[in-house]
């Protein structure tokens, strides 16, 4: 079952569903609008022939700080992972979802290319797999809205928590890491 605004906004004053900082001009019908963060992860394309899952070959990557206020330009073609501004969770009961805003799909912006689930029990600040699909420059900028937040209440509770069953491979992955709830 998907929560509602009403449910939404419940489930953050009781903690169900952690959002913060939780803004209730971002809350729609029955999502949460969730901001551009300043941290980007690029690849550094000119030192690898080409990425080998299978053989754990990964491009390398480096990190950048956009300020607020500056901006970040997205290529054609280009995949870059973005971090959101905001930190967010679940209890064992529900899940969560994202989705990418319609109005940013029709310039060509891609927010996930296959990590739209975030597990029960899964508490972090969410990596974008930020992709320009269009033949034309996308300026980001830290702060704007850049996709949508969907809960759903699960039928019975998770027997477990993601941080007991999420997998994360820091030796062979070149993600962001996950800072520690405050």
């Amino acid at each position: 079952m998907f929560l509602s605004d009403q449910d939404i906004k419940k489930a953050v004053k009781s903690g169900a569903i952690i959002i913060d900082p939780f803004d209730e001009k971002r809350l729609q019908l029955a999502s949460y609008d969730v901001t551009l963060g300043n941290e980007f992860e690029v690849v550094d394309r000119h030192q690898i022939v080409a990425s080998d899952p299978a053989k754990k070959i990964f491009p390398k990557t480096h990190k950048i700080f956009i300020g607020d206020g500056e901006t970040f330009v997205l290529h054609p073609g280009e995949n870059v992972l973005g971090k959101q501004k905001e930190f967010i969770g679940t209890d064992l009961e529900h899940l969560i979802l994202l989705s990418g805003k319609s109005s940013l799909a029709r310039v060509g912006l891609v927010v996930h290319n296959t990590a739209m689930l975030f597990n029960p029990g899964h508490k972090f600040y969410p990596t974008f797999e930020l992709v320009n699909s269009s033949n034309v420059p996308i300026i980001l900028r830290p702060g704007m809205e850049i996709a949508q937040l969907i809960f759903a209440r699960l039928t019975s509770p998770a027997t477990k928590s993601y941080e007991d069953v999420g997998r994360y491979d820091s030796e062979n992955s070149n993600h962001f890491s996950q800072p520690k709830a405050q």
